[in-house]
């Protein structure tokens, strides 16, 4: 089935590139609250998941090897167009994913549940999500737990994008100021010549 895509598709993606986070490696600081949301709900498949133009791309993950999957496929890609959790409580009995790989084969999704990593600016840029092989449902608790896990998910993001602005601030005043100094030993040199060139008499 044709998932359509967000209205600000492309803002969207310009916001999740600013955050520079795809294709980089696992950080504690992402897995220890994946792995508390599967611990919460439960499951035993567990994803922080960022959805790129034609794939989602998973920063953590949780009882899944695979570190991607088609966009076109991908459960999440429902999600990020929710203001609120998408609930998938039995794939098979849903039309809109019972013919899907991810159910039909590995990892047999039966069970979804996924809550956007909605930014400030109102960008979905992923999912916070977990999965089952059982068709199950999530209790009023469980659900406002992922929730607030998945503030923590995009507060961490934030941190790591304004640590990395921080640095590429201080690279930048390093180097201006290595620059200063080189136009300052560069003036000094030319005094020299010139006094060299010009002694002062008594």
């Amino acid at each position: 089935m044709h998932v359509p895509l967000p209205k600000n598709e492309a803002a969207r993606r310009a916001a999740l590139a600013s955050y520079a986070i795809l294709d980089t490696d696992p950080e504690p600081s992402f897995d220890d609250l994946n792995h508390l949301a599967s611990f919460i709900c439960k499951t035993p498949i567990a994803l922080i998941t960022l959805v790129d133009e034609h794939r989602q791309w998973f920063k953590s993950r949780v009882g899944l090897s695979t570190e991607q999957t088609s966009r076109d496929i991908a459960f999440c890609s429902h999600a990020i167009l929710q203001d609120d959790i998408f609930v998938v409580p039995d794939a098979l009995q849903d039309e809109r994913f019972r013919e899907n790989p991810l159910v039909a084969g590995e990892p047999h999704i039966r069970f979804y549940a996924g809550v956007p990593l909605v930014n400030d600016d109102g960008y979905a840029l992923g999912t916070l999500c977990v999965i089952d092989q059982i068709p199950r449902e999530l209790s009023a608790t469980e659900k406002e737990a992922l929730k607030a896990l998945s503030r923590l998910v995009l507060g961490q993001m934030e941190l790591r994008r304004n640590l990395e602005l921080l640095k590429r601030a201080l690279n930048d005043r390093s180097k201006q100021e290595h620059e200063r100094q080189r136009e300052i030993a560069k003036l000094q040199a030319q005094l020299v010549r010139v006094v060299g060139l010009h002694p002062t008499t008594d």
